[in-house]
C-alpha cells in the first residue's frame, strides 16, 4: 500500500516479554504493517531473536517494519546475559528479577519513543505507565490483551464485588456477578493476588486504572466467539475495543510453514510424527500440550503418562525436557518405548509446529492449560478441549469453554498457582484424564461438542477473511488512527 511519509501512521508496539504476550502482540504488529502503517517493535536482544525472521521476510516484501532493541540489565538486576524473558524465570526469585530488569526498561523505552515521534502507541497490558506517557505525547495508547474478554469481564466484577470474601471456605462455590450467565468458581481458583493483598494487587490496580484511561483495546479474538462478552466489556470498562484476531491464523494464512517461528531446526522429527499422524484414521489422536511456562511436577508427568494409556485413545504428547527430569528421566523413556511398540502414543521433546498438528485430519481433540493462543488455535481448527487450567486467568478461559461455549471437558483442576510453584500436592489422578479424555473423545458423548467447535472454526476463519468482522475491525481502526493523526497536523497548524 503506497502513501506519503508524511500520511503514513507510524505506529509502535512494546510486545510484554513472555510467550503468551509477545507471540500475539508481534503478529498484530505485522498485521498493521502488511496493510499499510509504518511499524516499530521495541524489545529487548534476546526477545527479538525470537522473531526477527519473520520481521526481515516482511521487511524484505516491501512492508514498513522494523525491531528496535533496548539492552536488557539482566547484570544490574542480578540475572546471567540473555535471560531477558519469563520462560526463562525457573524460580520465584529469578521471576523477581526478570520482572524488576523489565520495569528497569521504561528509562530507555521513553526516550525513544519521543524522538521517534509515532501517531500511536499499542502497548501491552503490562505497561500501565504508557498510558501518561501517550497523553503527554498526545497521541493515542491502544491497550493490547492477548486472552478473552470473559476473563476480563470476570475479573472486573470479582473486584468490583469481592463475592468470594463472604465464604468461609477456599473450596466453597460463589457465582460471579454481573455476567449473562450463572458462572460458579471457588476462591482456589482465582488468582493468588486477588485471594490475598500482595506487591502484584496495587501493580494491577495500576495496570487496570490505565486500561480505562486508554484510547481503546486490541483483543486477539473474533467477534462471534465472544460477542455478548464483547458487549459487556465496552460498556463496563467503557472503552473502545477491537477484536483483530485470530492473529496467528491471519498473519500466516499464506504461509504453508505455519508459524514455525524460528524452529526450523527443531523439525528434523517432522516426517517422524508426520507419518505417523497419517496412519490414524481422522479425528482418533488427542494432543496434548501445556504452552511454554509450565512446569509438571515428576509425579504429575507419570500420573499424564498412566492417563492417557489407560483412556485407550491415540496421543501426540509435547513434553518439555525440564519436566523430564533426572529421576524421572527412565520412567519416560521406558513410557516413550512402550508406546512406540503399542504404536498408541508419540512423545514430541521441547518443541511442536502446534499449528501445523492441529490442522492434521488424524487430530479429534486436544488436552490444553486454557492459555489464549492455544484456545484459538485450536478453535480455529475446530477441536473441541480437555481444560487444565493451571494459573493466571486460565480458570476463567476453562469456564468460557465449558459453561459458556460448550467445547470443554473439564480435568477437575483445583488450585490456581504460579507456574513456578506447581507443586506435588495438587497432582490431578490418572483416573480423572482418563476420564475427561474419554468423554472429549468418544464418538457419541461429544458429537454435539464438536459440531459446535467445528461452528466456531468456520466463524474463526472467515473472520479474518475480506469483509469479515476481524477485518474490517482492523480496517476501521488503521482508518480512524490515521483521522486522528490528520486531527492533530490540522491542530498544529
Amino acid at each position: 500500500m503506497d502513501s506519503q511519509p508524511d500520511q503514513e501512521l507510524h505506529v509502535i508496539f512494546i510486545p510484554y516479554p513472555s510467550p503468551g504476550h509477545m507471540i500475539p502482540m508481534v503478529d498484530t504488529a505485522r498485521l498493521f504493517a502488511k496493510h499499510g502503517a509504518n511499524v516499530t517493535i521495541i524489545t529487548t536482544h534476546a526477545n527479538a531473536s525470537t522473531f526477527q525472521k519473520a520481521i526481515d521476510s516482511d521487511f524484505n516484501c516491501g512492508y514498513h517494519i522494523r525491531t528496535q532493541v533496548v539492552p536488557f540489565p539482566a547484570a544490574h538486576v542480578g540475572l546471567p546475559d540473555g535471560a531477558e524473558n519469563i520462560k526463562d524465570g525457573t524460580s520465584i526469585q529469578m521471576l523477581g528479577k526478570l520482572v524488576q530488569g523489565i520495569s528497569m526498561l521504561k528509562d530507555q523505552i521513553e526516550p525513544l519513543i519521543q524522538d521517534m515521534k509515532p501517531d500511536c502507541l499499542v502497548t501491552d497490558m503490562f505497561y500501565p505507565w504508557t498510558v501518561d506517557f501517550a497523553a503527554k505525547l498526545g497521541i493515542p495508547r491502544l491497550y493490547y490483551y492477548s486472552s478473552s474478554y470473559f476473563s476480563t469481564c470476570a475479573t472486573y466484577f470479582i473486584r468490583k464485588h469481592k463475592p468470594q470474601q463472604r465464604l468461609v471456605s477456599d473450596t466453597h462455590k460463589f457465582i460471579i456477578p454481573g455476567l449473562p450467565q450463572t458462572i460458579e468458581m471457588t476462591p482456589l481458583q482465582l488468582e493468588p493476588w486477588l485471594r490475598t493483598k500482595t506487591v502484584a494487587t496495587g501493580y494491577l490496580d495500576a495496570v487496570y486504572e490505565a486500561e480505562s484511561k486508554s484510547y481503546g483495546a486490541l483483543y486477539n479474538n473474533f467477534y462471534e466467539l465472544e460477542s455478548d462478552y464483547e458487549k459487556l466489556y465496552k460498556s463496563t470498562i467503557g472503552i473502545k475495543s477491537w477484536s483483530v484476531g485470530p492473529v496467528s491464523a491471519w498473519v500466516n494464512k499464506d504461509d504453508e510453514t505455519k508459524a514455525n517461528r524460528g524452529h526450523k531446526e527443531d523439525l528434523a522429527q517432522e516426517s517422524e510424527w508426520l507419518n505417523w499422524l497419517n496412519s490414524k484414521q481422522n479425528e482418533s489422536v488427542v494432543y496434548v500440550s501445556f504452552g511454554s511456562l509450565t512446569r509438571l511436577p515428576h509425579t504429575q508427568i507419570i500420573e499424564i503418562a498412566h492417563g492417557l494409556e489407560s483412556s485407550g485413545h491415540d496421543f501426540i504428547w509435547v513434553i518439555r525436557k525440564k519436566d523430564g527430569d533426572e529421576d524421572g528421566h527412565s520412567f519416560l523413556q521406558e513410557f516413550e518405548q512402550r508406546m512406540k511398540v503399542s504404536n498408541k502414543g508419540f512423545i514430541i521433546w521441547n518443541w511442536a509446529p502446534q499449528l501445523l498438528i492441529l490442522d492434521h485430519p488424524a487430530i479429534g481433540g486436544i488436552v490444553t492449560h486454557c492459555g489464549w493462543n492455544t484456545i484459538l488455535e485450536s478453535v480455529n481448527a475446530g477441536l473441541p478441549m480437555v481444560t487444565w487450567p493451571m494459573y493466571a486467568e486460565q480458570f476463567y478461559n476453562e469456564k468460557l469453554l465449558v459453561d459458556v461455549l460448550k467445547i470443554g471437558v473439564p480435568v477437575g483442576s483445583k488450585e490456581n498457582m504460579l507456574w513456578v510453584t506447581i507443586d506435588e500436592d495438587e497432582t490431578v489422578g490418572r483416573e480423572n484424564i482418563a476420564k475427561a479424555i474419554v468423554q472429549l473423545m468418544g464418538r457419541e458423548e461429544s458429537k454435539e461438542m464438536r459440531r459446535r467447535a467445528r461452528k466456531f472454526g468456520d466463524a474463526s476463519k472467515k473472520s479474518i477473511e475480506e469483509g469479515g468482522s476481524s477485518y474490517n475491525n482492523l480496517m476501521q481502526l488503521l482508518d480512524e488512527l490515521k483521522s486522528l493523526k490528520m486531527s492533530r497536523a490540522l491542530e498544529k497548524k
